[in-house]
């Protein structure tokens, strides 16, 4: 692995890509730091600590919103407005057909429009925020500048960590969004530990190793079922074009396990999000049957049990749903069938589709049962050891393992390249 990093470092480049990637989260963390005015720091300190909703959230914004920062939503609302989109090309044919047949410009006007719906749901989540913020004494009064000052301050923040995702992605790094997430959940673990020393009980020693054992069998299995794939053979017709003969060889086409990566958890935490979020607004709703109906659900969503088995269903739902929507069998069986080539053994055309499909299905079901056990994990081992999870629980050692992966694989490729072009 030294070696591996050392033959990286000495690529001009490459080192010049990673240096920019770093020196971004760098720019990152700062303006995670950088909170906005009129903060009651006491309050907002006792908040997260009583609040293990909040403090996922803090999770999914990055990190930023622990300090009521410029950059409070993170990519959050980018998140959210993708997950619309996503989901709009399901109801809206043309959405559709603008995104898979028009290619690379369909995708572009379709980010585009992406960026747009993300700026009012930046605006509408830092209002709500705001305002429940300011109901739990955690701002001072505000008057009606300061509040939109706020919400232009943060939601220019969202667009500003989107715009700096974007840049990571251009480097062929890794994912942006992703690394930014990934980031906010690495610079959280330093606290962990801290306060996990500050209250070390040797007569837990026994669970400690315990815990710290299955973190690693947890890695190890979270690495496993993110890099298994299925091989599905594929043969190619033999072809005479003049005194030339194209084809005739054989191949794979390689079905992941987890074909969504962990775009269904990202997805799943978002909608989770957003009843407690609001039902927490309306707890102090002037109107009783308001704010008892508020209070009901904000109850309801703090049982880990429904909590936990909803989170469940949400993650199995959107990893079957996300792999509808990035693969497509009938246009793979198409395209085997226009170059040739074909499934030994199923019949080109209909057949093969069908197939591809029943495979998939088999293959995402495992993996959707894991992604769901995964997620719902950190319920389950606090439960057992009785030890409040680190900021790496369960969700968060999907994205971290995720990106860690996807980092190694494009650095990988291009050093590859690189060899290809010395030959």
């Amino acid at each position: 692995m030294i070696e591996k990093i050392l033959q990286v470092w000495k690529v001009k480049e490459l080192r010049s890509k990673i240096l920019f990637v770093l020196g971004i989260l760098v720019v990152f963390r700062l303006a995670a730091n950088i909170p906005v005015p009129g903060v009651n720091v006491n309050e907002l300190r006792q908040f997260f600590e009583n609040n293990q909703f909040f403090g996922l959230l803090n999770l999914f914004s990055g990190g930023g919103l622990r300090n009521i920062s410029i950059v409070m939503l993170g990519v959050g609302p980018y998140i959210t407005a993708s997950i619309i989109m996503q989901l709009l090309t399901m109801i809206v044919p043309q959405l559709e057909q603008i995104y898979k047949e028009e290619g690379e410009a369909g995708r572009q006007k379709f980010n585009m429009w992406t960026r747009w719906l993300t700026v009012p749901l930046a605006a509408l989540q830092t209002f709500g925020m705001t305002k429940l913020f300011q109901s739990q004494g955690i701002f001072t009064s505000l008057s009606g500048f300061q509040l939109l000052t706020i919400i232009i301050t943060a939601t220019a923040g969202t667009i500003f960590l989107m715009w700096l995702g974007e840049l990571i992605t251009e480097k062929n790094i890794g994912n942006g969004v992703s690394i930014i997430i990934f980031a906010g959940i690495v610079a959280g673990l330093p606290t962990s530990l801290t306060q996990l020393f500050a209250v070390w009980d040797s007569s837990k020693l026994f669970t400690y190793v315990f815990y710290l054992a299955f973190a690693i069998a947890v890695i190890a299995a979270v690495v496993f079922v993110t890099e298994g794939q299925r091989n599905i053979p594929v043969s190619y017709a033999k072809r005479v074009r003049g005194n030339r003969v194209y084809g005739g060889t054989s191949t794979h086409l390689p079905l992941r396990v987890n074909q969504a990566g962990v775009i269904p958890i990202i997805f799943a935490m978002s909608i989770m999000l957003f009843p407690g979020m609001i039902a927490n607004f309306f707890v102090n709703a002037s109107n009783e049957t308001v704010a008892n109906i508020a209070l009901s659900v904000s109850n309801v969503f703090k049982n880990q049990v429904f909590y936990g088995s909803l989170y469940f269903i949400l993650v199995v739902l959107f990893t079957y749903f996300y792999t509808a929507v990035t693969f497509d069998p009938h246009q793979i069986a198409e395209n085997l069938q226009k170059q040739g080539g074909y499934v030994p053994g199923i019949r080109p055309g209909q057949n093969t589709m069908e197939y591809l499909s029943r495979v998939l299905n088999r293959i995402t079901l495992a993996g959707a049962i894991f992604l769901g056990a995964i997620a719902v994990l950190p319920f389950v081992v606090q439960g057992l050891t009785n030890i409040q999870s680190l900021t790496i629980g369960g969700t968060g050692l999907l994205i971290v393992v995720a990106v860690v992966i996807e980092i190694m694989k494009q650095v990988e490729s291009q050093m590859i390249m690189r060899d290809y072009e010395g030959f």
